[in-house]
């Protein structure tokens, strides 16, 4: 049986794992959206259910200052007597941190801070004696030798026990970072990546007796990596490990699935699972001699299930869906599922998408080349440039929109392409009613933005943009691109609100 990489599409980066009895829990960064780090579990490796978000509240993830690409970095899962971990960074705020849970469907505990702990890339280690290890990478503002840093730890304070003491330097790759320590066969195995997360990306081991080393690099590192690989996917690195049921050895890490030449991608980088063997000499390696594939042999007893095509939402419900994300912690006032039952109703405050802030926004992953968006949009503007509409976006300076606007007195209905420092509306027609059906939809290449105002009508095409100005070669970062819908006054809090009556998802 043969199931297909990516496990999770589209903007899924730095996955960690870990086992409770025969359920799998996989966590990935988040940056700049909220709820932050989105929690999956799964019975296959193969096949995964989103359960929620472990940061949920302010009081966890304060990302009114996280820029594009800031804010929740590389987070690592853990379970341990009886409770689930999570370490992570808000490079945005704070540093890093610690929650907890006995339930990860439910709430986490607000933050134990790591003062004493500099750096990103924080992982823990509970060892069978007791002692709590975390270990991350060298503090670059703090003038470290780069590296790999480690030292016992405090669960219940956050403060460490002892020195923080350097351990491994890695192969000589750049950026050593994303560490995870495991204990197997009596070795300390300390697994890191080098390279930086681009094409240069890979995945390195070294091991020891002790757990502070001195770690002895594995003879044919890296163990994975596509650097310099005519292959789809890219970027291969920061990886995890976990032991299957049947007692086969697994790692998720993330990669990248660019198109075109010169290379672009705006997925954004995605969750990967591959084999993993050991030699006579106990060493691992991933997949095959460190290259997997998009279509491998799947875990035993896996179900290689068709992956959902179509996700349909009529805002029915009392909370959002856990596929939607805000741009970072979101204005409530200004969102709700509650004013008008069957109706997602936005009211367009003074912020934009072009600023580093929380416009009246939700937003879901796009997690496929070829798919379509879908909304039917109520909207009736009592003044001038109050707007709303559907956006293809990457970040506040690169992004596309179909959208209806009020223009001296007249509502019409425009797509505008903001790119970089540039932003214009490169069409507008009049609109004949205030409800209209938006529809974006997408290929490898290009964008498609179409309109029409009634189910019986065919959709009309209002212009196209291309992929590869939203991807992260051009617009930087390291995110993915996301489809939302907003509104906005652009400057002025709106008077008037848009109501959304459902939205589609379709591959």
């Amino acid at each position: 049986m043969k199931y297909n990489n990516p496990i999770l599409s589209g903007f899924y980066p730095d996955p960690s794992i870990c086992k409770v009895e025969d359920t799998y829990y996989l966590v990935t960064s988040s940056f700049e959206y909220f709820p932050g780090v989105p929690i999956f579990k799964s019975k296959d490796l193969v096949n995964w259910m989103q359960i929620g978000h472990c940061l949920t509240r302010k009081s966890q993830i304060n990302l009114e200052k996280a820029g594009s690409s800031l804010g929740i970095f590389a987070p690592t899962l853990r379970y341990h007597d009886g409770k689930f971990y999570l370490i992570t960074t808000n490079v945005s705020g704070g540093g890093n941190f610690i929650v907890w849970t006995e339930e990860p469907e439910g709430d986490w505990s607000d933050p134990i801070w790591l003062k004493e702990w500099p750096g990103i890339d924080p992982s823990l280690f509970f060892d069978d004696n007791g002692d709590v290890y975390i270990t991350g990478n060298s503090d670059a503002e703090g003038g470290e030798e780069p590296g790999i840093y480690q030292a016992k730890l405090n669960l219940e304070t956050g403060n460490i026990i002892e020195e923080r003491k350097f351990i491994w330097s890695g192969t000589g790759g750049a950026h050593p970072e994303g560490p995870h320590l495991y204990k197997i066969n009596n070795w300390y195995y300390l697994m890191i990546s080098e390279g930086g997360t681009e094409y240069g990306h890979m995945v390195t081991i070294a091991r020891s007796k002790n757990p502070f080393g001195p770690f002895e690099s594995a003879p044919y590192n890296p163990i994975l990596t596509h650097r310099s690989l005519d292959h789809p996917i890219q970027a291969t690195g920061h990886a995890d490990l976990i032991q299957y049921g049947d007692g086969t050895w697994w790692a998720v890490f993330l990669g990248i699935r660019p198109i075109g030449y010169p290379q672009k991608h705006h997925l954004g980088r995605e969750t990967f699972l591959a084999p993993v063997k050991w030699d006579t000499e106990g060493w691992p390696i991933i997949g095959d001699n460190g290259v997997i594939s998009t279509k491998m042999n799947a875990p035993s007893n896996a179900e290689t299930l068709v992956s959902p095509v179509l996700f349909y939402d009529d805002f029915s419900e009392t909370t959002l869906n856990n596929k939607w994300n805000f741009l970072r912690n979101p204005h409530q006032k200004d969102i709700s599922l509650n004013e008008k039952k069957g109706y997602l109703v936005l009211k367009g405050s003074d912020i934009t998408l072009n600023e580093t802030d929380s416009p009246s926004f939700i937003g879901m992953r796009q997690q496929h080349f070829e798919c379509a968006v879908t909304t039917e949009l109520n909207f009736r503007p009592e003044n001038d440039l109050e707007e709303a509409g559907m956006t293809v976006i990457m970040n506040e300076s690169f992004h596309y929109e179909i959208a209806m606007v009020q223009i001296n007195k007249n509502l019409k209905l425009i797509l505008r392409k903001s790119l970089s420092d540039v932003s214009v509306i490169e069409k507008e027609i009049e609109c004949s009613g205030q409800c209209m059906q938006l529809r974006i939809s997408a290929n490898e290449n290009n964008y498609s933005f179409y309109y029409r105002e009634s189910d019986n009508l065919d959709f009309r095409l209002l212009g196209t943009g291309d992929c590869g100005m939203l991807s992260k070669e051009v617009a930087g970062g390291f995110t993915g691109v996301y489809f939302g819908l907003y509104a906005t006054g652009n400057g002025k809090k709106s008077t008037s609100k848009a109501y959304y009556n459902w939205f589609r998802y379709e591959s």
